[in-house]
């Protein structure tokens, strides 16, 4: 997660970042685990600094796989294939945004999974979302993990002491998403468990018409 430094002071780019633990708080970890392809969902994160000094760069890693090249990508080994790594979720261009502003945010870092976000003050929250179209049907796991800056002096940490990090488990359905026309004419495309049940009372009424 180190990033390039440049001049000809010599100087290692990594001698500001302080070293300690940083407490924080993972408020929200929000990812569909029922997709289709051609929906568009959102991977929510929003970590609170819990602790009484700055977090000195906030920074996000997510993967799917971490040998792939990017962060929702996998990795094939089909020897046939021009590029080992296929994508299993398209990013929206300039994702990650913070919640509540429309401008892009998290800059990416050399490496490409991990989005840095800058400092974070005590009893500040940041919610970074990714809006992602998947593209490729099957079951992936999507891991993420804060840090508290980029080259592994300064370290977030959770109030037990753990690193903060999760995993969402999420299949993709190769199907054709629910669709329906809104009252305006709309196109209108429901979430894979929007489609609507067989209740007792249902069933009951459709013997009732064949009798």
């Amino acid at each position: 997660m180190a990033v390039a430094g440049c001049g000809s002071s010599g100087a290692r780019q990594d001698a500001a970042e302080p070293s300690g633990n940083y407490p924080v708080e993972i408020t929200k970890a929000k990812f569909p685990t029922r997709q289709r392809l051609a929906q568009i969902v959102n991977l929510e994160i929003a970590v609170r600094n819990s602790g009484e000094q700055t977090i000195p760069n906030l920074a996000l890693t997510v993967f799917v796989d971490p040998n792939a090249d990017r962060p929702f990508e996998v990795r094939t080994d089909q020897p046939s294939a021009a590029n080992p790594s296929r994508p299993v979720w398209i990013p929206e261009h300039g994702d990650p945004r913070l919640a509540g502003a429309s401008g892009s945010a998290g800059a990416q870092t050399a490496n490409l999974s991990t989005f840095q976000f800058g400092p974070l003050s005590p009893g500040e929250t940041r919610e970074a979302i990714w809006r992602l179209s998947p593209v490729h049907p099957g079951t992936y796991t999507l891991t993420y993990q804060v840090s508290a800056g980029l080259q592994g002096k300064a370290k977030a940490i959770n109030a037990d002491g753990s690193a903060p990090t999760g995993k969402f488990l999420v299949t993709i359905s190769g199907a054709p998403p629910n669709a329906g026309v809104g009252d305006k004419g709309q196109v209108i495309i429901q979430p894979p468990d929007s489609a609507p049940k067989k209740t007792a009372k249902s069933k009951k009424a459709k013997s009732k018409k064949k009798g």
